[in-house]
């Protein structure tokens, strides 16, 4: 009995000291190339949401849905936040799909492909359709 309520007490320590090491580790951040869904696209994406074009949204291979990116275009300067709700982009060398809506305001619907600098955001909401509650 002891030995259960020792090792109880041993987990909960070990995973207390790993959600604060998790929380003060820095955000990830990289840089690559950007595209954005096309024009007509219509569907579901891979968080069971229905794609709109009008909301912020991007695509990434791995990070978790309703993950915060900033999105910057280092020569413009111009960023967007945007969540990630979907997977992809499934291209060589492309880190992310950007929704029209991020794409037309950072103004790279006439060149499609851009380079790009990613910045994680602390959580603020799960979904682009769900706002965090206030």
């Amino acid at each position: 009995m002891r030995w259960t309520v020792g090792m109880a007490a041993a987990l909960a320590l070990a995973c207390g000291i790993a959600s604060a090491e998790a929380g003060t580790q820095k955000p990830k951040r990289f840089v690559g190339i950007a595209a954005f869904y096309d024009v007509n696209y219509k569907g579901r994406t891979a968080s069971g949401e229905r794609y709109d074009p009008n909301k912020f949204t991007a695509a990434h291979r791995t990070l978790p849905f309703g993950t915060r990116l900033r999105v910057t275009d280092p020569k413009t300067r111009r960023s967007v936040l945007v969540v990630v709700n979907d997977r992809g982009p499934f291209n060589k060398g492309r880190v992310i799909d950007l929704s029209l809506a991020a794409a037309k305001s950072m103004r790279i619907t006439g060149r499609g492909l851009i380079k790009v600098t990613v910045i994680q955001q602390p959580a603020a909401f799960k979904t682009a359709a769900q706002p965090r509650a206030r």
